[in-house]
């Protein structure tokens, strides 16, 4: 059901679908159109935006009452372009050639310019060709510009001719493409706030797949608020038609198993067997189809080709890993584009378990073997026990009550980045603690004392500062990590050097 804009001045769209979607048979086009219109309702629901919309074969025109509504169609896919139109009927060829000659005069004004034209519908029912149009229009339009310029010009007059009516615009925005949301069922996506996950999620997106997803908590609460702010902007900008939702399984018991029993070489790859198996018995429950993941060939060692064939054997399911070939540099790029880069640069890559000298080429049987010594009874647990949150309804989480930005007077102030990062620079009588000998060493801290701890972006740093505080030790931890500090201390003395 659509809603009716207001009695102002309707703003007018004209929205052209994919080529995904106009090369599909005749049934398969109705139907995605169809959810197209869904999408597009729903997204300018949750704007507020009042609307209308009417469909016409490749082409949606939509009615708003206000010119907003622009930003969100660049967020909806299937979508190919969308244009700012201006809309009048006709009864003949003299009739556009006037209208378009009154609209675009200003825009052509001592410019270069070419005008294209295109008819669409029952073609029996416009009496002239699309050339008809360019070559009547151009000779309006001339005596006010600089030239034509078919090749390179620097405005362009653009026509749409419907039966009876025409739409007149002087842009072509772009829309992202691919095919409408929820046309190709739902998976289950693993995602950790990185830049990745997010990225092969929206990918999966683009290609019509609705997604739920599952997070592994490696990290507490402060891991909690990362990824809930990264997969928000996916709910909340490019996820319409749909009501993802999140899962998260408490994965500090997995760590602490892996870390007793394990050989360190070998624990990132089983922490990433033991994922898929959590997204498995997830996707089990959904009854999804496949799996969704961030991996790329070669990223990291748990990452090569080798490894990435013994995690896919925990599973009969398929896993879909869009970025498999992508770099690193164009994975970014994406996060730019589409939103996540911001709060993903605010998630550090959570890393509770040693990794000295990981296997690069891991064999099954070596895998398995150490599989075997694991008691997983706390993930079956944390399967059990998992948390579910509905992200476009959900307001994120605060964890300011552990923040701070300043070092009070008096507080041992704790260091947990890497030893070389330390030496390069600490806050002055900073004291150095290997973070994950932290997340062991802490109960036997001076419970006398409070405590400032600080890390690279403030991930870490914020994990230990809520596991002390539930501990009943006075520890906060520094926002945004070192960068804070850097600004607000002192300009060392070089002339007492």
């Amino acid at each position: 059901m659509t809603v009716p804009p207001t009695e102002r001045q309707p703003h007018l769209f004209l929205l052209r679908v994919s080529g995904d979607v106009s090369t599909k048979a005749i049934a398969t086009k109705h139907k995605f159109v169809r959810r197209i219109i869904r999408n597009v309702a729903d997204a300018l629901r949750a704007a507020d935006i009042a609307h209308r919309i009417h469909g016409q074969r490749h082409r949606l025109v939509v009615e708003t009452d206000t010119p907003a509504a622009a930003d969100v169609f660049r967020r909806i896919f299937g979508l190919q372009s969308y244009s700012v139109v201006h809309r009048k009927p006709w009864d003949g060829l003299d009739d556009i050639v006037a209208e378009g000659a009154t609209f675009f005069r200003e825009a052509v004004r001592d410019r270069r310019f070419a005008v294209r034209a295109k008819r669409g519908g029952d073609l029996s029912r416009i009496p002239f060709r699309s050339m008809d149009v360019e070559r009547e229009l151009g000779r309006e339009l001339l005596p006010f510009a600089a030239k034509v310029d078919l090749v390179r010009p620097e405005t362009t007059a653009h026509i749409e001719v419907q039966p009876g009516t025409a739409y007149f615009f002087d842009r072509k925005l772009k829309a992202p493409g691919g095919l409408p949301l929820g046309v190709e069922g739902h998976a289950v996506a693993l995602v950790s706030g990185g830049f990745d996950s997010a990225v092969a999620s929206w990918l999966m997106l683009k290609r019509g797949v609705a997604q739920h997803y599952l997070f592994c908590n490696l990290g507490g609460a402060a891991h909690r608020r990362g990824v809930l702010a990264v997969m928000k902007v996916l709910a909340d900008q490019w996820s319409y038609g749909t009501r993802p939702r999140l899962y998260e399984v408490d994965f500090g018991p997995v760590v602490a198993a892996l870390n007793g029993r394990v050989a360190p070489r070998y624990r990132q790859i089983l922490l990433k067997r033991l994922m898929i198996r959590a997204a498995v018995d997830l996707a089990r429950y959904l009854k999804t189809p496949g799996l969704v993941t961030g991996e790329a060939v070669g990223q990291v060692s748990s990452q090569t080709l080798q490894n990435l064939a013994v995690i896919t054997a925990g599973t009969d399911l398929p896993i879909h890993r869009p970025l498999v070939g992508f770099n690193k540099e164009e994975i970014i790029a994406l996060a730019r584009e589409i939103g996540t880069y911001g709060v993903s640069s605010g998630v550090q890559e959570y890393c509770a378990i040693s990794t000295a000298h990981p296997a690069t080429h891991a064999t099954l049987s070596a895998v398995l073997a150490e599989e075997e010594k694991l008691d997983l009874a706390g993930l079956d647990q944390g399967l059990r026990e998992r948390r579910v949150a509905a992200l476009r309804d959900l307001e994120p989480e605060s964890g300011h009550d552990l923040e701070t930005e300043t070092v009070p007077e008096g507080a041992t102030v704790l260091d947990l980045r890497s030893p070389a990062a330390y030496r390069a620079w600490h806050y002055p009588g900073a004291l150095h603690l290997d973070f994950l000998e932290a997340l062991r060493a802490y109960p036997a801290l001076d419970r006398e004392r409070s405590y400032v701890l600080y890390c690279e972006v403030g991930q870490k740093s914020a994990h230990l500062a809520e596991l002390m505080s539930r501990d009943g030790f006075r520890a906060v931890h520094v926002k945004g990590g070192v960068a804070p500090l850097l600004r607000a201390a002192p300009e060392p003395d070089l002339l007492g050097l």
